[in-house]
């Protein structure tokens, strides 16, 4: 049910407490609607889909848990850039009936990138990649390098 604006008896400013009112209500309905709080592949300032991740970091490595729900494996590409790691790939569109009339689309697809700085340049140590089930496991060791050229990380099946 909608509650009609009105304003504050009194109020020396009727209309702003008006638009109060409103970006309230505005707040109240974004802040409850469960399908905006599904970020698991968000459109970023760019408008491009970013996964969502997770990074933690120890003495000897920094962890990357970054989320890719209904991505394959082989459309996903990992890179070191000097003290970056690049995510990148695509969510491909499965819908198949073109002519479909659509009530609701809120599942996103095209192509992703992330680039998340390690804040050190890694050596030539492997990096760990493991995908599975739409989520992806990387463990970077800190043994510090210089690398000149980018490198592609290679992603392992789960043991």
């Amino acid at each position: 049910m909608k509650l009609p604006l009105s304003p504050k008896p009194n109020s020396p400013h009727p209309l702003l407490d008006t638009v109060q009112e409103e970006i309230e209500r505005l707040i109240d309905r974004l802040r409850f609607n469960p399908a905006l709080h599904d970020v698991s592949l968000r459109l970023g300032a760019s408008g491009q889909l970013v996964p969502a991740i997770d990074m933690t970091e120890n003495e000897s490595a920094v962890a990357i848990i970054a989320e890719m729900p209904g991505v394959a494996r082989d459309d996903i590409s990992i890179t070191l850039e000097g003290d970056h790691l690049v995510l990148e790939g695509h969510k491909r569109d499965d819908r198949s009936d073109d002519q479909a009339l659509y009530h609701l689309a809120e599942r996103r697809h095209g192509p992703f990138r992330r680039v998340i700085p390690l804040g050190f340049i890694p050596g030539d140590d492997p990096v760990d990649a493991v995908f599975e089930n739409g989520v992806l496991c990387l463990t970077v060791p800190k043994t510090g390098g210089t690398q000149a050229a980018p490198r592609k990380v290679q992603i392992t099946s789960p043991a």
